[in-house]
């Protein structure tokens, strides 16, 4: 299971990166490097990185169930 959240997590970052590229830049470096958006494996890294943010949903609700995550509202 960790490895797992160890490559959702890597694909969310991914993800992150590539929308930043295309909002700073109007760059889509996943589309450059697989032949356009509309490519088939663009598509199926679009697919994977979506469903790795919703995998990552899983860890941070049991973060935040056990106490992990938590705002800091101390002085």
């Amino acid at each position: 299971m960790k490895a797992l959240n160890i490559i959702t997590l890597v694909l969310v970052i991914i993800g992150g990166i590539n929308w930043g590229l295309v909002g700073l830049a109007q760059f889509d470096l996943v589309a450059a490097i697989f032949g356009g958006q509309d490519a088939a494996l663009a598509r199926l890294v679009y697919t994977l990185v979506g469903v790795s943010a919703l995998w990552q949903l899983v860890p941070l609700f049991r973060a935040g169930n056990t106490g992990e995550v938590r705002a800091q509202a101390h002085r």
